[in-house]
């Protein structure tokens, strides 16, 4: 006993916290089992009770059946029986005896138990074990009915509250009795009309637009309540989508139309400003707020429904294209190519407004073979709108992933489209390429404070800050402005380079397509950004272009224009002397269309910018007299504003040049004389010759031609009486030209309508001399007014000459 007292003793007591710890596990485990014991009371008095009621019920149904039973058979009757029940002795009972043997017979179990059964007579456990037995001696013939599956639908709510919906398999929806009895009315009612004679056009026309008008109020209001709660109504999308298979044939054209816009336009309103991503599995497992996942539901449930319209826009365009015709029939063959044209707008929009949505490529791949369509509206359409996004793409990422399609496009159909697919490439905006980058390291750097001056002028703590500052201004820097920089030019570079490719295959391998006019106008208005290794092989393809002689005036034209744009922009450091660019520009400008169409003058004054202005440097002041000249006469014969043109870069050669003011004089200059049917700028001696065009021009009937005509015959002066308005003077040649336009059919500025004449009053008054002259000038007002009507009309329309002269 000492010893177990020591070894208790030396035992170590618990802590405090253990005590807590095993005093709560006590009483977890005491709760436990107090819950055992009631739940087991619980399950025994509910035992109980359920015999109870089993036993009253058995008691209740069980009646007393007697010892024997007898069957009656076909030919006894009744009277049997009553002799049987006289011959008991029952009158030898008495009444107490009787009840007491009902009473005793009631609970004798030998009276009540049922005397055919071949079991013992206390066997009731084992006739409980024997039920299945008994069963399964029973024949197996059971009423046979018919089992329908039902697809249980989502409820719909309305005033009353909710409303389950069920569909059985092959079967219709199961609805509200009230719905039920509208349906019916609606069936009785079609069959009434059925059972009828046919519908007049009138009324055929009349339920039509009875339905357009139910389709409408229904689209509105599914538009409607999705624009109200994009994220609580996403998949009343789908059910508008759903009414894109619309199959009444009557209807059926017009519901998809407005549907496929209406699509469109809510995919323009609740779309976000930024592409959706999908999300990772690592994202997905995040829990995550409330309103996080329901931003991603929705988002998710936008792309789906998106994605789900793009496919079935893209199928109506298949369909057309295809000839194929559905299953349903609702949509006849001539109706395809309207409903191609509505999905091709609502594609088109789309690609404008939302290029920074998910399946922007796709759009891209989807439009751009169809910019080749033969269907011209289809066509004008896609080029239309690229030409938009080229000129709406601020940094580059759509118009490089369109410019791509067309390269691979091109390529494919071996280079046989339609030039207009080539020409939506002018529209894009490539300024700065890679090429400038040198130019730009070469500006003079920010000059920062040196440490003398910063101790002079601020503190300890100033300088500090003033460090800080400038530090994050120059992250600030890096992350923003040169990233996005560097980024825009590296994809205009990117963009450049494919469309080069582009042309330079043409120019390779079909010269004599019908694309090369559109490859030498992109060429002429990106040359100044082509890379200085292409130069030398460029030139020589464009002069043998040149002397080949197959191509038109304005094909020409534009060869001249990239040639001199390439020679002022980086190929200035090249030696090169392009006299045979110079002679053929001069042979040319007397073949010029001199009537309406004469778009051809603005590129004629673009290569003279480039050739006489730009490159004085280079050229002779016999080249630049040869070209004033032949400007000069090729003015009197062109339209106003063509004049008002090439008399302003007459204008501009003479001031670049101002020893070309020896053609203002009758005097000669040196030997031989002026030779104009000659080709060669050079050696036709225009030193020689005056410029007599000028004193013609002075009687022009425009008012800016007479202006230009009388500056220039003055020497264009810059200051004086003879100088010219500022208006006019700070213009472009080729602003001039579009300015006085002649397109339109009306003159800039307008001629003055003649005036109205005054009543002429009595010989004898003194006013009748004012009067006469009052007269005389409306009459040479109207003549000078119809002259020039007439002469602008037959430079309009020079056919009409001979016909008016053989008249």
């Amino acid at each position: 006993m000492k010893l177990r007292f020591e070894f208790n003793k030396t035992k170590r007591r618990p802590t405090f916290r253990r005590l807590l710890k095993t005093s709560g596990v006590k009483l977890e485990n005491k709760l436990k089992n107090r819950q055992l014991k009631q739940q087991n009371v619980a399950k025994k008095q509910r035992k109980e009770q359920k015999k109870l009621r089993q036993a009253v019920k058995d008691a209740a149904i069980r009646t007393p059946r007697p010892l024997e039973t007898y069957r009656k058979r076909p030919g006894e009757g009744e009277e049997e029986e009553d002799e049987f029940l006289e011959t008991l002795p029952t009158d030898m009972m008495e009444d107490d005896d009787l009840q007491q043997m009902t009473a005793m017979a009631r609970h004798a179990s030998f009276i009540t138990r049922d005397l055919s059964s071949c079991g013992p007579v206390h066997g009731e456990k084992k006739r409980s074990s024997e039920v299945v037995r008994s069963y399964e001696k029973v024949p197996r013939k059971m009423a046979r009915t018919e089992e329908k599956e039902v697809i249980h639908l989502l409820p719909i709510k309305d005033k009353t509250g909710v409303i389950p919906q069920s569909v059985e398999r092959g079967g219709t929806l199961s609805i509200d009795p009230e719905e039920e009895e509208e349906e019916e009315a609606a069936d009785e009612s079609e069959e009434l009309e059925n059972g009828k004679t046919e519908l007049t056009a009138e009324q055929r026309e009349q339920l039509r637009a009875q339905k357009i008008n139910q389709r409408k109020l229904m689209i509105a209001g599914l538009g409607s309540a999705i624009i109200s709660d994009p994220f609580s109504n996403m998949k009343r999308v789908k059910e508008l989508r759903g009414m894109l298979m619309e199959s009444d044939p009557s209807v059926a054209v017009t519901v998809r139309k407005l549907v496929m816009v209406s699509l469109m336009e809510i995919f323009k309103d609740i779309a976000p400003t930024y592409r959706i991503r999908p999300l990772t599995t690592a994202e997905k497992a995040a829990k995550v707020k409330k309103e996080t996942q329901r931003l991603r539901e929705f988002e998710e449930g936008l792309v789906s429904q998106y994605k789900f319209y793009l496919e079935d826009l893209e199928q109506t365009i298949k369909d057309w294209k295809q000839k194929k015709r559905k299953r349903s029939q609702a949509v006849g063959f001539q109706s395809y190519r309207s409903l191609a044209e509505v999905a091709v707008r609502c594609l088109c929009e789309l690609l404008l407004a939302l290029p920074h949505f998910n399946f922007h490529n796709n759009i891209i791949v989807i439009l751009v073979p169809l910019m080749n369509d033969p269907a011209r509206k289809v066509s004008e359409m896609c080029c239309d709108a690229f030409r938009k996004l080229f000129q709406q793409d601020k940094l580059g990422g759509a118009s490089l992933a369109a410019v791509r399609v067309v390269s691979g496009l091109v390529k494919s159909l071996n280079y046989n489209v339609r030039p207009e697919v080539l020409r939506t490439l002018l529209s894009l905006r490539i300024k700065e390429v890679e090429v400038k980058k040198d130019v730009e390291a070469t500006a003079p750097t920010k000059k920062f404070m040196n440490n003398k001056e910063k101790k002079k002028n601020l503190s300890r703590m100033q300088r500090k800050w003033k460090k800080a500052e400038e530090k994050l201004e120059k992250e600030l820097l890096e992350a923003e402005a040169s990233e996005s920089k560097e980024k825009k030019i590296k994809l205009h570079t990117e963009t450049l380079n494919i469309v080069f490719l582009i042309y330079f295959r043409i120019l390779k391998k079909a010269q004599k397509s019908v694309l090369l006019p559109a490859v030498l106008e992109g060429l002429a208005n990106f040359a100044h950004l082509i890379n200085l290794e292409f130069f030398d092989d460029l030139l020589n393809v464009l002069q043998s272009l040149i002397q080949s002689g197959d191509l038109t005036s304005r094909e020409s034209l534009h060869c001249i224009q990239t040639v001199f744009t390439i020679l002022s922009g980086q190929g200035d450091v090249l030696n090169i002397d392009p006299l045979t660019f110079y002679s053929q520009l001069y042979r040319m400008l007397l073949r010029l269309h001199a009537g309406a169409p004469n778009d051809d003058i603005s590129i004629v004054l673009r290569c003279l910018d480039a050739m006489l202005t730009r490159r004085k440097k280079q050229v002779t002041l016999q080249r630049a007299m040869a070209f004033v000249k032949r400007l000069s006469t090729l003015s009197v014969h062109v339209l106003p504003n063509a004049s008002v043109g090439i008399l302003a870069a007459n204008r501009a050669t003479m001031h670049s040049f101002p020893k070309c003011d020896f053609l203002l004089d009758n005097e000669v200059q040196g030997s031989g004389f002026y030779l104009p049917e000659l080709d060669e700028p050079e050696h036709c001696n225009a030193q020689n010759t005056a410029l007599w065009e000028l004193h013609t021009l002075q009687r022009h009937y425009h008012p800016v031609v007479r202006q230009f005509a009388a500056h220039l015959s003055q020497g264009a002066p810059s200051e004086g009486s003879a100088a010219l308005r500022v208006e006019l003077s700070r213009r472009s040649p080729v602003e001039l030209f579009h300015d006085y336009s002649v397109k339109d059919m009306t003159f800039n500025p307008p001629v003055a309508p003649p005036g109205t004449k005054k009543k002429v009053g009595k010989p004898n008054t003194p006013s009748d001399s004012s009067d006469e002259r009052i007269c005389d000038r409306s009459s040479i007002n109207k003549v000078s007014y119809i002259k020039a009507l007439f002469y602008f009309l037959l430079k309009m329309f020079p056919h009409l000459q001979n016909h008016i002269f053989n008249k």
